[in-house]
């Protein structure tokens, strides 16, 4: 049943783009020769590690361009404690608990493409890809000294949409899968899971545009758009 699920969203999102791909890629021409703006984010996601609800956290930093492309790059990491309880024995040979907490990080790059817009509503196809450890530790805050480490590749696409409820004030809503490779079966954690992040999105210039729109900053950047 998920399969088939994810199979609908990415046919879905496909025929979208192909429909109107000669569009796009005309569009994106001319935009990618504006002038750019930083895009900088922080985000929570919410998976699956094991059946487990985990939480993502991440920060991004790239540059958005007429807020119809963005790339860049960023960090990302578990924020959930998700541990085992193991059982070690001591000098007298009793077995005494201890547990043990999985760790994830990794660094990624990411693109994130409109290609539906009107004034209030927005959909995208964002990707992320990059490269992580991950790891277990004795104690629940991040120890990057903990030993062995092992490497893993993350790619997730998805699909973004979002509501304007201002010019600067909207909520919105990622759907993603993120496929996952790793090269040690010591980390029995499958990662590979769909994800999901409910956002809420302001937008700090708008809300300066539409506050002071007599400024000289207003007049040359300006003014706030839907």
């Amino acid at each position: 049943m998920k399969r088939f699920f994810w199979i609908i969203i990415l046919t879905v999102t496909t025929a979208f783009i192909n429909k109107s791909k000669a569009q796009l890629f005309d569009s994106l021409q001319q935009i990618i020769k504006s002038k750019a703006s930083i895009d900088l984010r922080l985000e929570s996601r919410y998976s699956f590690i094991n059946n487990e609800l985990a939480a993502i956290n991440g920060i991004r930093i790239g540059a958005s361009f007429r807020r119809k492309l963005r790339f860049g790059g960023g960090i990302s990491w578990l924020k959930s404690d998700l541990y085992d309880d193991i059982y070690i024995p001591n000098s007298n040979g009793d077995l005494i608990s201890n547990r043990k907490f999985l760790r994830l990080g990794y660094v990624c790059l990411y693109a994130d493409v409109v290609f539906y817009k009107t004034k209030r509503w927005q959909v995208s196809v964002p990707i992320q890809t990059g490269l992580g450890l991950s790891w277990y530790q004795f104690n629940d805050s991040y120890n990057l000294n903990s030993q062995p480490k092992y490497f893993l590749w993350i790619y997730e696409p998805g699909i973004s949409t979002h509501f304007k409820i201002f010019k600067w004030l909207g909520l919105g809503m990622d759907v993603n899968y993120r496929f996952t490779l790793k090269n040690n079966k010591n980390i029995s954690e499958q990662f590979s899971s769909p994800t999901y992040a409910l956002k809420f999105l302001f937008w700090a210039d708008q809300l300066f545009y539409d506050l002071f729109p007599n400024s000289k900053i207003t007049e040359k950047r300006g003014p706030a758009q839907w």
